[in-house]
């Protein structure tokens, strides 16, 4: 069993960390890292971090738990650290998936309005309306979300709350995954001793955090390039109108190196890092790295390859990821917009070379994504590895309004737990 959370042991006693008010937690369960921050949400709307943390990834496959006493020890640790910092403990967390089989689709719902003012209980409806559609035992909903309203056929309706109208319509996106993949998730949360307050699909995230809002409405697609799998998400109109994954990632290519030149994983992951370029420059045939063997001692001499032999290993792998997005975008036969313009995050987008690489196999213009408008980051932390984690925060913060606004309009004198909120709507 995992260890418990939020006490840690000194030379003094028992240090117990409290809870304070306006806390948002996130928690990015990844193939390569486990990364928890903790925020201060301010009443302006903006979000400023007071604790974090990561580690090495533990018994996550292709965003998949496939080790359970594994990841809740990583999850665990993670947690623990970073509440330390902050100086707080926290119950619930907002958590990211990037693996289940996404699956993406536009439903369109209509209800009778019969000339009475549009409010809050009709949009209610719709989303009921449109969550029945997707009933299913072996999938669960994770994104619904409204991308345009219409009132008696007239399209480009923002906001149709206040307004007039015989007959309300609206296109929902609706994103679903796998039932098993959400339910082993939960269920390592759970048993970490923490609540779940909503699951978000990782290029969601990331966009949140690393796209302006001109970006999202002229039309653009997100890359989240992970350990095991890259996620894909498209905006137009402000709105996601579309997800998906590919079950590749930056750690294949890892495991792409280790192969080619017989050498171990941890060197193989260092040479990627430091040498690997998805392109190759004539500089690169003069230039030679050192290989250690794969199973020879320390004592032996490592061999020495040209720096264009590991770009010939990266770059194959590289240009197939980009043409399996490519295929994805084709067959979901999206606005044109949307594939006008690409932002590369997630931790392969730190490959050298890559944004360059990108536009020659891609054919569009594209830019490295980091997270934006959230302060106390450290240095460190403000890459494009940490965009998922970045988002669940703004997500977090964006979610506790909703939560004000429903019960406002319900008249109830609480909030209704998240997890429980969450179950229902996807099981």
């Amino acid at each position: 069993m995992p260890p418990t959370r939020g006490q840690e042991r000194t030379g003094e006693g028992l240090i117990v960390i409290g809870p304070r008010t306006g806390l948002i937690a996130a928690l990015d369960v990844g193939s390569s890292k486990i990364c928890c921050f903790i925020a201060q949400a301010e009443a302006d709307g903006r979000i400023r971090v007071i604790g974090g943390a990561h580690q090495a990834s533990a018994g996550i496959r292709n965003g998949c738990v496939v080790d359970m006493q594994a990841a809740q020890r990583a999850v665990v640790e993670t947690v623990g650290v970073a509440e330390q910092r902050a100086g707080e403990q926290v119950q619930r967390v907002v958590v990211n998936l990037s693996a289940g089989e996404f699956r993406s689709s536009m439903c369109r719902i209509e209800v009778a309005i019969d000339g009475h003012q549009i409010g809050d209980a009709d949009l209610r409806r719709m989303r009921r309306q449109s969550l029945e559609s997707l009933q299913s035992e072996d999938r669960a909903v994770l994104h619904c979300k409204p991308v345009g309203y219409d009132i008696d056929g007239h399209r480009g309706v923002r906001d149709p709350r206040g307004m007039f109208g015989e007959v309300l319509g609206a296109r929902y996106h609706q994103v679903t995954v796998a039932a098993a993949t959400v339910r082993n998730l939960h269920n390592c949360i759970a048993h970490c001793h923490l609540e779940i307050e909503d699951v978000v699909v990782s290029p969601c995230a990331s966009g949140l955090a690393c796209l302006v809002e001109d970006e999202k409405e002229i039309g653009v697609t997100l890359l989240d390039m992970g350990g095991g799998t890259t996620t894909i998400a498209s905006f137009v109109g402000g709105e996601m109108v579309f997800a998906d994954s590919v079950p590749v990632g930056s750690n294949h290519i890892t495991k792409d190196i280790a192969c080619g030149l017989s050498t171990p994983l941890g060197d193989a992951e260092r040479m990627k890092i430091l040498c690997g370029d998805a392109g190759t420059s004539l500089s690169d045939d003069n230039e030679l790295i050192d290989v250690p063997v794969v199973g020879e001692g320390a004592h032996q001499e490592a061999n020495h390859v040209r720096r264009s032999i590991l770009a010939g290993i990266v770059g194959p792998r590289i240009e197939e990821i980009f043409e399996l997005v490519r295929e994805r975008l084709e067959l979901a036969h999206l606005d044109p917009t949307v594939s006008q313009r690409f932002v590369l995050t997630g931790g392969g987008a730190q490959l050298q070379g890559l944004q360059r690489f990108a536009e020659l196999v891609l054919c569009k213009q594209v830019r490295i994504g980091r997270p934006l408008r959230i302060s106390g980051l450290p240095e460190a932390n403000a890459g494009p590895a940490f965009a998922v984690c970045a988002g669940l925060l703004r997500h977090g913060v964006e979610r506790h309004g909703d939560f004000r606004d429903d019960e406002t309009d319900r008249g109830r004198g609480r909030r209704l737990s998240g997890v429980r909120r969450w179950l229902k709507e996807c099981f």
